[in-house]
């Protein structure tokens, strides 16, 4: 229940609050004193497109109607909270978890962005109960990171694991806007939010024997319309990966199909290639590491081990 009257907000508080269910403060239509107009956007058109948005999913066998969970806090270090929309939940159907923004070009293209860098440095937080060397280690080098256990990472505990590489993955759906200004928006955030949503190369001596991407950094950030799910349904292909062309349906968007497991394959054949009598190494580096991987039988490890 979005839009309440006065009455039917005093009766949800009474049945709700004593059960620990946290209702919202009520959000009065300002008019104008003078023409009598609506001041602003309408509360309650954000709100029906967010529930037709989770509306289209369920009806596309994406989640059920108790798995949809709305303005969930994602507090930051420096404290400021970060609410999704819409968060979505479900494991049997390839998306374990998924946080959803609505956007009705209220905010420009750069705040899409501030919103993904926003869940992206939430991504990285570390648990409370992280060991001090770990905390020193992440503070002190840049791409140490990646070399702390994903047990260790605070979102691994609040959320269920997605399944694949990178951080919660985050949708942008917009809604009463045109397909230009739609294209303009990607533009923007594949263009500013490529330090946050795109996958990157892998640091290697040689480029051409590593081909993967990381995404162990990256935000998955998928974007379709709401026009395109009334139309065509959740489950066809109407989303665009950032950083990718052409449009996929939701598991296709989210798979990375480049990444760890192919980098490890291409280092190890690597090593072998470099393991040849007479040969000089040339294998890559590990991410998040100065030092290079040795061949076979030599002593020296790598410094993220």
């Amino acid at each position: 229940m979005w839009v309440l009257t006065k009455c039917g907000h005093r009766e949800v508080k009474r049945l709700l609050e004593p059960k620990g269910i946290r209702v919202w403060a009520l959000r009065e239509e300002e008019y104008g004193p003078v023409t009598g107009e609506l001041l602003g956007a309408s509360y309650g058109d954000h709100a029906a497109v967010v529930t037709s948005t989770a509306a289209e999913l369920h009806r596309a066998g994406i989640g059920h109607r108790l798995g949809f969970v709305t303005e969930i806090p994602h507090r930051l270090v420096d404290g400021y909270v970060q609410r999704a929309d819409l968060v979505v939940r479900v494991p049997e159907g390839g998306v374990p978890v998924m946080l959803l923004e609505i956007d009705r070009r209220a905010e420009d293209a750069h705040g899409l962005v501030a919103e993904v860098c926003r869940y992206w440095e939430w991504g990285r937080l570390l648990r409370k109960d992280a060991d001090r060397h770990t905390v020193d280690l992440v503070r002190s080098r840049p791409g140490a990171f990646e070399c702390v256990g994903r047990d260790k990472r605070l979102w691994w505990r609040v959320c269920p694991l997605t399944g694949r590489e990178g951080l919660v993955p985050v949708a942008f759906v917009f809604a009463d806007t045109t397909e230009a200004e739609v294209d303009n928006t990607v533009a923007v955030l594949e263009e500013a939010g490529r330090r946050y949503g795109v996958p990157r190369r892998y640091e290697a001596l040689c480029p051409r024997a590593v081909t993967a991407r990381n995404c162990r950094r990256a935000v998955p950030v998928v974007l379709t319309t709401l026009e395109q799910l009334q139309e065509h349904g959740a489950g066809a292909a109407v989303w665009r990966r950032l950083g990718r062309t052409g449009e996929q349906t939701l598991r296709g968007a989210l798979d990375d199909p480049d990444g760890h497991a192919l980098y490890r394959a291409q280092v190890l054949l690597r090593l072998d290639i470099s393991a040849v009598p007479g040969r000089p190494f040339r294998g890559p580096r590990c991410p998040g590491s100065e030092v290079a991987h040795e061949p076979p039988g030599r002593s020296r490890r790598c410094a993220c081990r």
